[in-house]
């Protein structure tokens, strides 16, 4: 007779396959495959070999393509390089990134940095922001042994901490965690070599000149810094009277050059067919970024834009640090059609191939204006920018593009019914009368139509509806 006996069982260690974490490997293998490549890559067809950059920077930079400089990278980077303070002025999408981080680099390389110590700082004004620089830089500062850390707010202190804990060299930062690691002792500034503030207009903007003032207030006197800027006036020009030494100035492609790559409408529309005429537009234009005036109004709006078909995604303030990592990398990824964006958040999209801007909301005045459209048409490639407009809205926007500098055709959206709205569509639409002042008699809604008696408000009709609440 047999007995059943209790089965033996196995060690957890024995008798099982090892699992392997595919993920790291992954990363170890495209990592090898890289450093194949940069190591096999002809440095002599790259125009950066002739600034004096190390062989293995140029090389990086080429197995990415990156072979010949932007006008402000050949601008910025020999005085950079050399060690002079820098103030330059660029737009967005014009390679500012590389303009300050190829001198970054090229100073740091060689050395280590102690715990919480960190050499080189770049700050800059949003976390969407700081995470493109890392993600742009990153493999460069591998190429020639640097460490990295991104600190900004919405995020655990821990990790951060760890990262400084590991000896960073390069730190790039918001203004305001930045402060909050500093006074913690996590993040001491003392070793600070070379300092970069990027879009410091904007920084200045927020409201964060008295924590940038403080922060180089306790960095070495005479270490190098490089301040990149649309506009250098203002608290901008404060930062660079008391903190840089002898700048060498340049002014690249400010921001009122991309408007030559630009095509710029005014779409004239009604109370009720406003969200109509949007969602035609971005449905017309898939790789699309609208802006509003309010968070409310850029989830409602993307939530319209979702029911009707339309993929998007919405960014602001409001969101948690993951849902908007995650919302914009949709958006890159091709998974979300449009992107809509306050203001503020609108600063963090750095996505190329961005081929409509469309203020939903108009903007509040040029210099918003020219912020917004900026993030279409970069680097050289064309773009369309549309503003959706009550004709109330006409004068108000003719006076706004004249003190941006643009040339933008007004267009009926009313008289385009059955005409799909791509930006080679609205090139081609008839354009109403150009608007030239203040009181100009051409501007919609000017007179009453002839046989039409006239009210007081002007409406042609004795009891003119309500107009429905704007969007927002």
């Amino acid at each position: 007779m047999s007995v059943n006996t209790p089965a033996r069982r196995a060690h957890p260690s024995r008798g099982r396959p090892r699992r392997r974490n595919t993920g790291r490997d992954q990363r170890h293998a495209a990592a090898a495959a890289r450093a194949a490549q940069v190591k096999a890559f002809d440095t002599t067809t790259s125009q950066f070999g002739g600034y004096e950059l190390p062989d293995v920077l140029v090389a990086s930079l080429g197995v990415d393509g990156i072979v010949e400089p932007t006008p402000v990278q050949a601008a910025v980077l020999p005085d950079a390089l050399a060690g002079s303070d820098v103030l330059g002025r660029a737009r967005t999408g014009s390679g500012k990134t590389l303009a300050f981080g190829l001198p970054t680099l090229r100073r740091l390389a060689g050395a280590r940095s102690a715990p919480y110590r960190p050499r080189g700082l770049i700050v800059l004004p949003t976390r969407e922001l700081a995470m493109q620089v890392r993600t742009a830089l990153e493999p460069l500062a591998d190429a020639v042994g640097l460490k990295m850390a991104t600190v900004y707010g919405g995020s655990p202190y821990d990790r951060q901490i760890n990262r400084l804990r590991s000896g960073a060299d390069v730190v790039v930062a918001t203004p305001g965690r930045l402060k909050d690691l500093r006074e913690r002792g996590a993040c001491q500034l003392d070793d600070v070599e070379i300092v970069t503030l990027d879009e410091a207009d904007h920084l200045c903007d927020l409201g964060f000149y008295p924590e940038i003032d403080e922060l180089l207030r306790h960095t070495p006197a005479g270490g190098q810094r490089l301040l990149l800027s649309a506009t250098l006036d203002g608290d901008v020009d404060r930062l660079v009277r008391d903190h840089l030494n002898e700048p060498v100035r340049h002014e690249i492609d400010p921001d009122q050059s991309s408007i030559t790559t630009m095509d710029h409408h005014v779409l004239l529309v009604g109370p009720q067919n406003r969200l109509d005429v949007a969602t035609e537009l971005v449905r017309a234009n898939p790789r699309s970024i609208v802006f509003t005036r309010t968070k409310a109004g850029a989830t409602s709006l993307a939530s319209s834009l979702d029911e009707a078909g339309v993929p998007a995604v919405d960014l602001h303030g409001d969101l948690s640090q993951r849902a908007r990592e995650r919302n914009l990398d949709r958006f890159r990824t091709g998974r979300a059609q449009v992107v809509v964006a306050t203001d503020v958040a609108a600063r963090g999209i750095h996505v190329d191939n961005v081929g409509l801007v469309v203020h939903y909301d108009p903007a509040g005045e040029a210099k918003s204006y020219l912020h917004r459209s900026g993030r279409t048409a970069r680097a050289g490639a064309s773009g369309t920018v549309v503003t959706v407009a009550m004709p109330r809205q006409a004068r108000t926007m003719a006076d706004l593009h004249r003190a941006a500098g643009v040339e933008a055709k007004q267009i009926d959206a009313r008289r385009l019914d059955g005409v799909e709205l791509t930006a080679s569509a609205l090139a081609e639409a008839p354009a109403m009368p150009a608007l030239t002042g203040k009181n100009d008699r051409n501007r919609p809604g000017r007179g009453a139509p002839k046989g039409r008696p006239r009210n007081r408000s002007g409406s042609g009709r004795k009891n003119a509806p309500r107009r429905a609440p704007q969007h927002r």
